[in-house]
């Protein structure tokens, strides 16, 4: 499992002052006014920043970071993901999972047999779609609901579906 995950992207600077623009990758943006640290992914490092100040605009989280005041020493941190360490995420209700830990899941049909390989999460609003490569079928786009997946393991990395007519 995945020590770290990931919370928003950096989209771009806001404004001179060190603010950036995040989109945030978690279900519940109003979790940012709860989070005091986050971890910028530079690709070479983590580098852990402090959350001095949340606002919110449209769909974006505005963020200032204690210590960082002006709009070059943020400019370098766009397209960089903010991660969390698991235990700071938000508290997951009962067949609730993180996307992350699902990614690379075994699927097995109901009969036991071996289906494919869950390989994206993606999320459209009414239920979520995995993204299934199939031994045999290929692409497999699976809805996220009771009627097809059956049992989701994380700690055993399995999740067992049922096909539905007219899904393949």
């Amino acid at each position: 499992m995945e020590e770290l995950l990931q919370v928003g992207v950096v989209t771009q600077t806001h404004g001179i002052r060190g603010e950036v623009k995040v989109f945030p990758t978690t279900d519940d943006a109003g979790r940012f006014r709860d989070l005091k640290r986050v971890l910028l992914d530079t690709g070479r490092e983590k580098r852990p920043l402090e959350i001095q100040s949340v606002k919110y605009f449209k769909q974006f989280v505005i963020l200032k970071f204690k210590g960082i005041d002006n709009i070059n020493e943020v400019e370098r941190f766009r397209r960089c993901p903010l991660l969390v360490p698991r235990e700071d995420a938000v508290a997951l209700e009962e067949d609730e999972y993180f996307i992350a830990d699902m990614i690379g899941m075994q699927v097995e049909t109901e009969d036991g047999e071996v289906f494919g390989t869950l390989r994206d999460v993606m999320q459209t609003g009414a239920n979520d779609v995995y993204v299934i490569d199939s031994i045999s079928h290929g692409e497999v786009l699976l809805p996220a609901i009771r009627e097809c997946v059956r049992r989701v393991d994380v700690e055993e990395g399995k999740m067992t579906v049922r096909l539905m007519d007219g899904l393949l």
